[in-house]
């Protein structure tokens, strides 16, 4: 891969953004009527990065982006887990507010992980192939079907892990939906700001990728 100039940069807060997504989903908000998690206001930044990643630089550099932003998921979960089992000095009195904050239940952080794994790489995946249908026309349009997809996927796993058994069906879908029509409504909002990004990215980087012959097996990162 080039030696780009931004790439770096905007993994980083790729991995920030979701990162930080995954403690605010500890508190609960309504808005509208709508029950939703407090995360939900950050998390469909993850996808935008997803969307430039893949628009400018191509499937293969967001697939290091993914894996890169997976492996620190994991490791965030992992030692909140570890923060939370330390015997607490006896003068510190926060350590329930710790729990509640960090102590991921095992359930929900599997759900997350899983989630973003599968909902990534089908955003990445249907963008890359109507880039190169399109011959990189219609961005806007691209965005938009690529997050409806990967957000269905995203939202739809994370759902059943998290909540299968935990209540009806029926609101199991009426969550589904909820949630992933407000991510797809955010990431249209946000349209006016990411397409300008996205075409000065091309321009700094000299690069406007387009994924012929590449190879979608998401567990090839090398």
């Amino acid at each position: 891969m080039k030696n780009y100039k931004f790439y770096s940069i905007i993994t980083g807060v790729f991995v920030a953004s979701l990162l930080i997504s995954n403690i605010l989903d500890t508190k609960v908000f309504i808005l509208f009527g709508l029950t939703l998690p407090a995360g939900i206001i950050l998390f469909p930044i993850v996808y935008l990065f997803g969307d430039i990643f893949t628009e400018v630089y191509g499937y293969h550099a967001s697939r290091k982006a993914i894996w890169t932003a997976f492996f620190s998921l994991i490791l965030a979960v992992v030692f909140f887990k570890l923060g939370e089992i330390i015997e607490p000095a006896p003068f510190w009195e926060n350590q329930q507010a710790f729990k509640d904050i960090l102590g991921k239940v095992p359930r929900i952080a599997l759900a997350s992980i899983v989630a973003f794994f599968l909902g990534e790489f089908t955003n990445s995946y249907v963008l890359s192939k109507m880039k190169l249908k399109s011959k990189g026309k219609s961005m806007p349009i691209r965005f938009i079907i690529s997050t409806i997809f990967g957000q269905a996927v995203d939202t739809s796993v994370f759902i059943f892990i998290a909540l299968f058994g935990l209540m009806s069906f029926g609101d199991l879908i009426e969550v589904f939906i909820s949630a992933w029509a407000f991510k797809v409504v955010w990431e249209i909002i946000a349209l006016p700001i990411t397409i300008p990004v996205v075409k000065w990215l091309k321009k700094k980087e000299n690069e406007d990728h387009f994924d012929k012959n590449v190879d979608y097996n998401p567990f090839k990162i090398s």
